[in-house]
């Protein structure tokens, strides 16, 4: 027997698309409907309970993704069960095609072709499993729009990142420092140091305290005045004859002792 429905929900076709061929997620839309876990082989095992006239049916079985049309918006379905008490068994083929009719509309067409045995098929005969379908459809659409009213307004509730959450500026964005403040490859910022010279009998001329120098200054200082020690490494001779002198000296006062 063969069912032809269609149903409208206000949401953009991508997102009806996507829920409807999330298995897991979409059946329990359908009333009575439960999935029980994903098989190794890709199929899903569920359960399936639906009242007709003064008896209830009760399915186990298993729903196959037979094919996938992710550009068509077209996938095709197929459902096998049998009745847990022995009384018959059931079996679809479910096609399931989403188009869009607007901004943020979407429509969905369900072609069912399905088989029946046992003490169910009889009340196929007289038109009562199709107004049961026609129900249930209608039940499982209102389903769907409410799943994806709340995926939307949950979407919308999500808060942006607050400026503390904002990453820092990157250090391509940061500008670059000046000449004058970028320090030498691993050398820190220069220390301001304090120079003093001190004086002592016999020690020459006494040198000015020098000025603090800092990392800016000694580029532009002009080159301090030697050292005596810089004019004993330039001209070691009067050193040396210095030297001499006291030795000579020393050697002969030991002999006057």
């Amino acid at each position: 027997m063969q069912l032809e429905q269609s149903f409208e929900v206000a949401a953009p076709p991508e997102r009806v698309w996507c829920a409807l061929i999330d298995v897991q997620r979409v059946a329990p839309c359908l009333p009575g409907a439960g999935i029980a876990g994903r098989n190794d082989d890709g199929s899903y095992s569920g359960t399936f309970n639906v009242k007709v006239g003064p008896t209830v049916a009760a399915y186990s079985g298993r729903l196959v993704l037979e094919d996938v049309d992710e550009r068509a918006r077209v996938a095709r379905m197929r459902a096998q069960g049998t009745d847990r008490r022995g009384q018959g068994s059931a079996s679809a083929t479910i096609v399931s095609t989403v188009s869009a009719l607007g901004e943020g509309l979407a429509r969905v067409e369900v072609s069912t072709d399905y088989q029946m045995t046992g003490r169910l098929a009889r009340f196929g005969r007289s038109g009562m499993i199709e107004e049961i379908a026609n129900r249930l459809l209608r039940e499982f659409a209102q389903s769907l729009r409410e799943m994806l009213a709340v995926d939307a307004s949950r979407a919308e509730e999500a808060p942006a990142p607050s400026a503390e959450q904002a990453p820092a500026p990157s250090a391509e964005g940061a500008p670059a420092p000046s000449a004058e403040e970028a320090p030498a490859p691993g050398v820190g910022p220069l220390p301001v140091i304090q120079v003093e010279a001190r004086t002592g009998a016999g020690s020459g001329p006494s040198l000015p305290p020098a000025a603090p120098v800092g990392a800016g200054a000694v580029r532009d200082a002009a080159p301090a005045e030697p050292t005596l020690w810089d004019r004993a490494r330039a001209n070691p001779v009067p050193l040396i004859a210095l030297a001499v002198g006291f030795l000579v000296s020393l050697r002969v006062l030991r002999r006057r002792d």
